[in-house]
């Protein structure tokens, strides 16, 4: 036979063989679409650094879950806009706090709508930190130190308000140490022993988050969270991490952000045998929507050839601001 004796072009010769082939399909039942709910009345404020995403209050949000249980996106992560903030952070773990009744109207209208909860301090302490802090001055700058084991028994109390406002899962994103472990503790004592945790094991202090800071209105007052996110050089770190929350009883493994870090995906799904999550982060939904809009790329292509590569690093659940559009889009391949 005459060289080339191997001819891998055979499977790509048409759309029908390309599709017979895949190897990798994206699904409607792998994505998350997160929602910011706020205090107010007819609110629903597009967020200027992430097109088509809008800050929703609750008389307005009925309309968004609508969309997003039409279009068969299997649930919605939740971050609330508190109306005021304090040092603790109280309004995020209140059985009346804006996650907690956003949760409760969801579960009310869409039963079979997973309502996940992030679980976290930054949006509703003044200081914008995930925990406690203790705060000083040092010449004539405000300097603080997070404080690890005091913030665990707040994360823990938010954790069981959400349970008990009817969250399907607690979604904790602060990174402190212990968090996954006070947090099951916290719940099966609250009798939640059946709420599955999906621990935001491998979060990145990364320049990605920008967006969602203004979206969050969770910018750190002063400093930033190097000692408790980690630092975007590290790999065998995030092992470290990940071992740490699956032997605290951890049921989801999440990385944060997806993009940059797709051999962190591959990493863990390579280690570890429990669901895994990946967040596509704001940051990287608005480059994408900027160059959209300049018209320098083609959206679609993009989005699915950028979650579909999410998926194949291993995957099993791709949060993003995109799912309502990769729904559409799926739903019409």
């Amino acid at each position: 036979m005459s060289f080339p004796i191997v001819r891998h072009r055979r499977l790509r010769q048409s759309a029908g063989i390309r599709s017979m082939v895949r190897e990798t399909v994206l699904n409607v039942e792998d994505l998350v679409q997160p929602i910011f709910v706020a205090y107010g009345t007819g609110v629903k404020n597009e967020i200027s650094s992430m097109p088509g995403v809008y800050h929703f209050s609750l008389d307005t949000l009925k309309v968004e879950v609508d969309e997003i249980a039409a279009l068969g996106i299997p649930a919605v992560l939740l971050f609330g806009i508190p109306e005021t903030k304090d040092s603790v952070g109280s309004s995020g773990f209140a059985d009346n706090g804006i996650v907690q009744e956003a949760t409760r109207l969801i579960k009310e209208w869409y039963p079979d709508l997973l309502v996940i909860a992030d679980t976290c301090l930054c949006e509703f302490t003044d200081h914008g930190h995930c925990g406690m802090v203790h705060t000083y001055e040092r010449d004539g700058h405000i300097h603080g130190d997070v404080m690890n084991d005091e913030s665990l028994e707040l994360l823990a109390r938010t954790a069981v308000s959400q349970a008990k406002a009817g969250a399907d899962i607690i979604a904790p994103s602060n990174m402190m140490d212990g968090f996954v472990q006070a947090i099951r503790s916290a719940l099966d004592e609250a009798g939640f022993q059946h709420i599955p945790i999906m621990s935001y094991s491998v979060k990145y202090a990364s320049a990605f988050y920008g967006p969602f800071r203004e979206a969050a209105d969770s910018a750190p007052q002063f400093g930033d969270r190097k000692t408790y996110q980690m630092d975007p050089a590290n790999v065998r770190e995030a092992l470290r991490e990940a071992e740490s929350d699956v032997l605290e009883g951890a049921d989801m493994l999440m990385v944060k952000p997806a993009l940059a870090y797709l051999d962190i995906v591959r990493l863990l799904r390579d280690q570890f045998d429990l669901p895994l999550v990946a967040y596509n982060v704001s940051g990287e939904y608005s480059m994408v929507k900027a160059a959209a809009q300049q018209g320098w790329i083609n959206e679609q292509a993009i989005v699915m050839e950028m979650l579909t590569s999410m998926k194949r690093a291993g995957a099993d659940i791709i949060i993003t601001y995109f799912s309502k559009d990769s729904a559409r889009w799926i739903r019409n391949r």
